[in-house]
Parts: C-alpha cells; structure tokens; sequence
C-alpha cells in the first residue's frame, strides 16, 4: 500500500502546476479585472498588504486601489523576465497602459516589476513598482 501512495504522490508532482504559467493567468485575470474596473474580481488578487508604486512616485494599498479603480483604455503586457523562488514570483518586463481620465488620453510606456505571493486562495500581487521608460 505504502508504495502504491508514493507512486501516486510522484506522478501527482510531475503534473503540478508550473508557478510561472499561473502567475501570467493571474496577471491576465489582474488586467481584465482592471480594465472592467471590477473590484470584486480583483480584490482576491490583491494580497492585503499590497505595495502598489506608480510611476510617478505614489505608493497605494490594496485598500486605495479597490477603492479608485483607475479609467484605463488597455493595458499590454510584454516579453517578461519571470522568476521563481518558491511561493513568489518576480515579474519584471515592460507594459504599456492607455489611460483614459486624461483628454487626449495618455499612453505610458512603463518598466514594471510586479511581486506575486503564492498563499491559501493562490497567487495574490503583493508588490508592484513602475518606471516610466526613457
């Protein structure tokens, strides 16, 4: 019985999720949560101590940005560098970000890095911090 369960448990890790490819699902979901300016879909995503830096030097909670989701036109994540240590994630590439509340709206070309933990109710966006690029 006992080798029956380690055989079970052996082919059970070779099909368990790759880290990299939920983190870029939980970034899709981030974005389309985002972009609809759906809270309740993006509130699981958001880890409750969240450090969100924008490119302009503010840094917001979880709680600000649940509150005052922001009117965006589309958000286009490119070729990321993806790291795994463990149950977090680091995510550093560029992202572009069409910002609707401004008129003409206001595209912004952005380095971004973003920290994902992995806890309980899966991977939560615990960290981002953006450059504008040059």
């Amino acid at each position: 019985m006992m080798k029956w369960l380690l055989v079970v448990a052996s082919a059970a890790s070779l099909f368990a999720a790759d880290p990299k490819t939920d983190v870029m699902a939980a970034m899709e979901s981030w974005k389309q949560a985002v972009l609809k300016k759906d809270a309740t879909a993006l509130e699981p995503l958001l880890h409750p101590d969240l450090l969100y830096s924008h490119s302009d030097g503010r840094t917001e909670t979880k709680a600000d940005i649940l509150k005052s989701l922001p009117d965006l036109g589309s958000i286009k994540i490119g070729e990321s560098a993806v790291r795994v240590f463990g149950n977090v994630v680091l995510v550093k590439g560029p992202m572009e970000i069409v910002n609707n509340a401004t008129t003409p709206p206001t595209k912004l070309n952005l380095y971004v890095l973003q920290v994902w933990v992995k806890g309980a109710t899966g991977w939560q966006l615990a960290g981002r911090h953006s450059n504008r690029m040059p």
